[in-house]
């Protein structure tokens, strides 16, 4: 079926509400913007939904929303999971509630009990939730650190991660069998309610998360003397941070936490940000405001869903604040908590670290030092949390800490996905540790430099968007798959891992090998020096995406060779 036709199916089928019909009937003489609506549906990637709102066939809508959530309800009854139960958690964006209704009574209309959060929670906290409470799988209506036009759909499974193989293939086989929206089902949701199918949850699931989040801290003595002493500024960029993050601050002792008012409160518009994203320097404008106000040690941005943690640290030699990377936290953190485990016998036997491929090669590095295994896996959180459930099902490793270089990390196992809450918690007690020494979190970051070198990453974006767009990121990838490099950034490629094809090829010695990886549009390139390059679409927005990573003598060393890196990579 032609979009013009799908649009006018829309315009006139009874099934659709007058506001839908008003927003369609306002574009009529857009055929452009007709065909991006309505050329395509809006993809059920291996994570869900993610898209614009509004509506239209490729768009985030109550009827999208419930066209998915049939496929996945259809999926858990043939399990024979409906009874027990499906989390649903929201963000703060625009029409995360009625989606997160949407989705549930959809759910009870197919007999599926469903606990919905009364109302906004972090993600990390659904994450909890799906295994505290013995669910089947989850939901959380949100497009993380998206923009503001964005809303999206994560499914998780019981272990309480990101759906993975094979329940994320086979949801999605599901889900594109519902090609009708005759075939989903709703229903009243006093009715759902009166049948015990629809359950509001809230602050019970709150503390029992808190006093998880609170024994992930090493040194809580510590925190007490330092607690004092340090200043923290902490803005949750109008998301769903700044209960739990303030509550877990507060009841570990630290007294000095400054929240920027103008960013306090949940908003969807998201009028203080253009992108409500903590990888964006534009967004770090009035926190660090306020950090030079009240002279803070510490400056902390959590993005809308509260999974990512950005930060800003002082520099006492300069007053300035500098900001740093998901890797560069990541490995402050990782650090700590490996080196403060050991010191104090709480190290778990076998442990693991667990990172992607395009984190920091430092991590490497840090888990030599402390004899600990260090786990590579696709980018994705959710591969993290599967590494997690596979190390207790074949009893091998037991999981310490986990990062990705997109700002996300988690310390403990009762959640499968990165949490800026337990994040902020982690980092927040390195900074007391180093407070206690006279130092900053920033001085701690450039011993670990000199101890383990000079690491540097980057990334680089390239927003292709519509029809020309995806055929451009796909042309992309084919041509870089026939002609690999044999130089990048004046070093030489040794090796070329595509893990489409599931083959690492040894360009020294001609050998291939597997690469050990489920399949997936990725392809690495090792270079001599410690040196690497990455490449590939992005799962949620139409960009293709590139990694970077070096090893310097120096800071300048290191940014000089990654900057001669990317403009390669990026001819």
């Amino acid at each position: 079926m032609e979009y013009m036709e799908i649009y006018n199916q829309w315009l006139n089928d009874p099934y659709f509400d007058a506001e839908t019909k008003a927003e369609l009937s306002s574009i009529a003489q857009d055929t452009a913007e007709i065909e991006d609506r309505f050329y395509r549906r809006l993809e059920f990637g291996t994570g869900g939904l993610r898209g614009v709102i509004g509506a239209g066939t490729n768009r985030m809508n109550i009827y999208t929303v419930r066209q998915a959530t049939q496929g996945l309800a259809n999926y858990i009854i043939s399990q024979g999971g409906q009874q027990k139960g499906v989390a649903i958690a929201y963000d703060s964006r625009r029409m995360s509630p009625e989606f997160a209704d949407e989705a549930a009574l959809c759910l009870n209309a197919n007999g599926i009990k469903t606990y919905r959060f009364e109302s906004l929670r972090p993600t990390p906290e659904l994450s909890f939730a799906v295994r505290e409470l013995g669910c089947i799988a989850g939901i959380v209506i949100t497009a993380s650190h998206n923009p503001r036009e964005y809303n999206g759909y994560k499914v998780y499974w019981e272990d309480g991660a990101q759906i993975t193989p094979p329940h994320d293939k086979n949801i999605l086989a599901e889900v594109a069998n519902v090609t009708e929206f005759s075939q989903v089902k709703t229903m009243d949701k006093q009715a759902a309610q009166a049948q015990g199918l629809y359950e509001t949850i809230g602050s019970g699931i709150d503390d029992l998360y808190m006093e998880q989040l609170k024994k992930q801290s090493i040194h809580p003595e510590l925190i007490q003397k330092a607690a004092k002493d340090i200043r923290i500024v902490y803005t949750p960029l109008h998301g769903t941070g700044n209960l739990p993050v303030r509550r877990v601050l507060k009841e570990l002792g630290f007294a000095h936490v400054y929240v920027v008012k103008e960013q306090e409160l949940p908003d969807g518009a998201f009028p203080t940000v253009a992108y409500p994203n903590p990888e964006d320097e534009k967004a770090w404008t009035l926190a660090l405001e306020l950090a030079k106000e009240v002279d803070a040690d510490i400056v902390l941005a959590t993005d809308p869903d509260a999974d990512r943690l950005g930060v800003y640290a002082k520099d006492t030699k300069t007053g300035e604040y500098v900001s740093f990377t998901g890797n560069m936290s990541g490995m402050l953190m990782a650090e700590y908590i490996l080196r403060e485990r050991t010191a104090t016998g709480t190290m778990p036997e076998n442990p693991a670290l667990v990172e992607t491929i395009v984190t920091t090669d430092m991590a490497k590095a840090i888990a030599a030092d402390y004899h600990t295994a260090l786990i590579e896996v696709l980018t994705g959180f959710k591969y993290i949390g599967e590494q997690i459930k596979l190390f207790e099902q074949e009893h091998t490793y037991q999981y310490v800490f986990g990062l990705e270089e997109s700002y996300g990390c988690l310390a403990g196992t009762y959640a499968r996905d990165k949490d800026a809450c337990v994040a902020v918690m982690m980092l927040c007690e390195v900074a007391a540790y180093y407070k206690l020494q006279g130092k900053t979190l920033w001085d701690a970051m450039l011993a670990m430099y000199e101890k383990y070198g000079y690491y540097k990453e980057g990334l680089a974006t390239l927003t292709l968007k519509g029809i020309d767009g995806a055929k451009q990121i796909q042309e992309k990838m084919s041509d870089a798959r026939s002609n690999p490099p044999k130089t990048l950034g004046g070093l030489r490629v040794l090796a070329v891992r595509d893990y489409k094809e599931d083959i690492r090829k040894d360009l020294v010695s001609g050998e291939t090998a597997p690469t050990g990886l489920p399949a997936s549009n990725v392809l690495y390139y090792e270079l001599e020096n410690n040196a690497w390059c990455c490449v590939r679409p992005s799962g949620t927005e139409p960009k293709i995406k590139y990694y970077f990573g070096v090893k310097g003598t120096s800071l300048e060393d290191a940014q000089q060779k990654l900057e001669a890196l990317k403009q390669d990579m990026l001819k």
